[in-house]
C-alpha cells in the first residue's frame, strides 16, 4: 500500500481522509511497515464500507487486515438503525462467528515433553479435521434448532462441558434472538453430522506453552505463567455459517435496489437493518454464531477426554473463548452520546476492557481476554482489552497474523511434507490430513504476528499479556 496516500494521525494510526461518497472517514491501525505490506485492495475495502449508509466515526482496519470479500478482513464498522443503516453479510463474513478459545492445562512442559507424540495421534484421532470432516454427534431437525437457540449452554446442558465453562464465554455460551427458522434447510443439512469438527484452512487445535509474561499481574489473573502448557482451539460455524453467508450474500445482492442502496462493489451487499431482509440475516446469523460456539463447546470435551488418559489429574479450565466474526449490538460512545450499535467485525476480535459490564467478575479489573492466534509453527498471543480500546475502534482488535498470499500462491512455494519435516525438527509436532493443506497454511504464508500484536498495543487497541510457542499442533 502506499502510504503516501494516507494521512498520519499518529505513530500507528493512518487515515483515508473522506472524499467522494465517504460518509465517514476510514482508519488503519498498523506500523508504517505493515503499511507497506498491505495489499492496495485494503485500503480501497476499507473507503468502500465507509460508503455505505449509517456508519458511525469511521470504517476500520486493524493491523493484520488484509483484501477479503467486500470488507477487508480485519475489518469494523458500527452502524445504526435510526440513519438506514446496514447491516451486511459480507462484513461478518462466510464463517460466522469463526474463534479461539483457550484452555489452562495446569501442567507444565516438562510433564508433556515425554508423551508429547503419544497426546498428538490421540489428539489426531479423537478431534476431527480436514475438509468434510464428520464428527460423532449427529443431530436430527429437533436437535439442530436446540443446538442453533442453546449454543454453548445446549452442549453444556448435554455434558459436553461444566456449568462453569459458561461463565468465560462470550454472551455467557448463548446468544439471544436466534431463529433457527430462519437458517436454510441446506445449512442444516451441512452441519448434521459436522458437530465436534475442526473443519479445514486455518483451523487448528493447539497445544502450546507459555514463554513469556509482559504483564504480571494481568497474567496471574488469568492464570498463565512462564513454562505452562496451554490448548487453544480455532474454528467456527462450519458448513452451516458458510451456507448461511452464501444464502444471505445472493439475497442482498438481489434486493439492493429494491432497498435504494448504490453499492460501490455489489460485495458490499447489505440490507437495511429494520428490513425483513435484515432482521432475518440477524436471525439466522445469531443462530450461526451458536452453532460455532456449541462447535468449540464439544471440541473442547474431545480435549478434555484425550487430556484425562495421558494426566487423570488435568482439568482444562477454560481461560476464555471468543469470536471474531459476528455482527453484535452494543452500546458505544459516539460523538459524547452512548448509542446503541450494530458493530461488525471481521477478521477482528472483541476486546472490552476493565470494568464493562459484560465480562465475567474475574475479568473486571483485568479487560477481556483477547485471543490472537500466530501461523501454524510461530507463537501466538494473549492480550487484554484496554480502557481506552473504547475511545478507538469500538472495543476492538487484531484476531490473527492476517494473511500475506494467497493460498494458491503458498501451494507453489512450500511442499506440506517440507513443513512438516521442518517443524519437526524444532520440536513442533503437526498431524494433518492434508499436507496441500499445511502448505496453503505455511508460516510464510502469513504476516509476522509479532509485528501485527505489537502495533496492536502501540495503538492502545489490547495489551500484550503472554506468548505462547507451539508444541503440537492438529490442522485441518
Amino acid at each position: 500500500m502506499d502510504v503516501n496516500r494516507l494521512k498520519k494521525r499518529a505513530e500507528f494510526e493512518w487515515e483515508i481522509p473522506m472524499s467522494g461518497r465517504m460518509r465517514v472517514p476510514a482508519i488503519i491501525y498498523a506500523s508504517e511497515q505493515l503499511i507497506r505490506d498491505m495489499d492496495e485492495k485494503v485500503s480501497e475495502q476499507a473507503a468502500n464500507v465507509a460508503t455505505l449508509p449509517g456508519i458511525q466515526k469511521a470504517s476500520f482496519a486493524m493491523p493484520d487486515a488484509h483484501w477479503g470479500y467486500g470488507f477487508p478482513v480485519g475489518g469494523v464498522a458500527a452502524f445504526v438503525p435510526d440513519e438506514c443503516g446496514v447491516v451486511s453479510a459480507g462484513g461478518v463474513g462466510f464463517d460466522i462467528s469463526c474463534g479461539v478459545r483457550t484452555l489452562l492445562t495446569g501442567l507444565k512442559r516438562k510433564e508433556i515433553e515425554p508423551m508429547k507424540k503419544a497426546l498428538a495421534d490421540s489428539l489426531y484421532r479423537e478431534v476431527p479435521a480436514g475438509v468434510g470432516s464428520t464428527g460423532k454427534v449427529h443431530l436430527d431437525r429437533p436437535a439442530m434448532d436446540a443446538m442453533l437457540r442453546g449454543g454453548a449452554k445446549w452442549a453444556v446442558e448435554r455434558d459436553f462441558g461444566f456449568p462453569e465453562d459458561l461463565e468465560r464465554i462470550e454472551e455467557r455460551g448463548c446468544m439471544k434472538d436466534a431463529e433457527p427458522e430462519r437458517v436454510s434447510e441446506q445449512a442444516k443439512r451441512r452441519q448434521q453430522d459436522e458437530m465436534g469438527t475442526l473443519g479445514s484452512g486455518n483451523h487448528y487445535l493447539e497445544v502450546q506453552e507459555v514463554t513469556r509474561i509482559y504483564a504480571e499481574a494481568i497474567g496471574g489473573t488469568f492464570g498463565l505463567h512462564p513454562g505452562d502448557v496451554v490448548v487453544t482451539i480455532h474454528c467456527g460455524s462450519r458448513g452451516l455459517g458458510h451456507q448461511i453467508g452464501t444464502d444471505f450474500l445472493k439475497q442482498m445482492v438481489t434486493s439492493a435496489s429494491r432497498h435504494g442502496l448504490d453499492l460501490p462493489d455489489r460485495e458490499l451487499a447489505s440490507a437495511p437493518i429494520n428490513s425483513p431482509m435484515g432482521q432475518s440475516y440477524l436471525g439466522a446469523m445469531r443462530a450461526g454464531i451458536n452453532c460455532a460456539l456449541a462447535n468449540r463447546q464439544i471440541l473442547t470435551h474431545l480435549t478434555r477426554k484425550v487430556f484425562a488418559h495421558f494426566f487423570p489429574e488435568a482439568r482444562l479450565k477454560l481461560l476464555y473463548d471468543v469470536s471474531h466474526n459476528t455482527c453484535k449490538v452494543e452500546e458505544h460512545v459516539v460523538h459524547d452520546r452512548s448509542r446503541r450499535l450494530y458493530v461488525h467485525r471481521k477478521g477482528a476480535t472483541r476486546a472490552f476492557g476493565p470494568g464493562h459490564p459484560d465480562l465475567p467478575a474475574d475479568f473486571h479489573e483485568t479487560g477481556q481476554p483477547v485471543l490472537i492466534g500466530g501461523s501454524m509453527g510461530t507463537c501466538s498471543y494473549i492480550l487484554a482489552g484496554t480502557s481506552e480500546t473504547e475511545g478507538e475502534a469500538f472495543s476492538s482488535a487484531v484476531h490473527g497474523a492476517g494473511r500475506a498470499m494467497s493460498r494458491h500462491q503458498a501451494t507453489r512455494t512450500w511442499q506440506g511434507r517440507q513443513i512438516i519435516d521442518e517443524l519437526a525438527s524444532r520440536g513442533i509436532l503437526i498431524r494433518s490430513p492434508s499436507p496441500r493443506g499445511v502448505a496453503e497454511e505455511a508460516p510464510g504464508a502469513y504476516k509476522d504476528v509479532t509485528a501485527v500484536v505489537e502495533a496492536a498495543d502501540n495503538a492502545r487497541l489490547a495489551r500484550r499479556v503472554a506468548r505462547l510457542e507451539p508444541l503440537v499442533c492438529v490442522k485441518g
